[in-house]
C-alpha cells in the first residue's frame, strides 16, 4: 500500500515538472489582451444623482439628467440601461457633437412603499470610457 502511495506521488510530481510555461510570444499576447484601464468620459454631467424626496405610490416621477460633450469628437449613447423594470429611460439617440448637450430621462413608477435607490447605466461609443452610472432615489409614501 505504501508503495502505491509513493508511486502516485512520484507520477504527480513528474507530471508537474513537464508542465509548460508560456513562450515569450504567448506571454506578450496575454499581456496585450488584458483590457486597458477605463478612461474618464468626456461628458460633463450637470448632476449624476437626483433625490425625488417623498413621492406617491403608483404615480410615476421623471427627472432629466443633462450633459455636455466636452470632447473634440462626436459622442453617441450606445446603451442606457435602468437597474430594474420599475425604472424606464429615454435618451438622446442622435450623435452629440462637441459642445452640444444631450439628455437621459429617468422615470420611476413606485409599486411599493419604502425607500428606493435605482441606477441607470449609460454607455457611449467613446473607446475605453467607463460607463456612467446615474442614480435616482427617494421615498414612496
Amino acid at each position: 500500500m505504501k508503495t502505491l502511495k509513493v508511486t502516485i506521488a512520484a507520477l504527480f510530481i513528474s507530471a508537474l515538472s513537464f508542465a509548460q510555461a508560456p513562450t515569450t510570444q504567448e506571454a506578450k499576447a496575454l499581456v496585450t489582451n488584458q483590457s486597458a484601464p477605463a478612461t474618464i468620459s468626456s461628458m460633463k454631467w450637470v448632476s449624476e444623482t437626483h433625490d425625488f424626496g417623498d413621492i406617491e405610490k403608483g404615480k410615476p416621477v421623471t427627472y432629466e439628467f443633462t450633459f455636455t460633450n466636452t470632447s473634440k469628437e462626436t459622442v453617441l449613447l450606445t446603451n442606457v440601461k435602468p437597474s430594474c423594470g420599475c425604472t424606464a429611460a429615454n435618451y438622446t439617440k442622435t450623435p452629440i457633437k462637441p459642445g452640444e448637450k444631450g439628455t437621459v430621462e429617468a422615470t420611476y413608477n413606485a409599486a411599493a412603499p419604502g425607500n428606493f435607490h435605482k441606477t441607470i447605466t449609460v454607455t457611449t461609443n467613446e473607446e475605453g470610457a467607463a460607463p456612467k452610472v446615474l442614480i435616482i432615489k427617494g421615498s414612496v409614501k
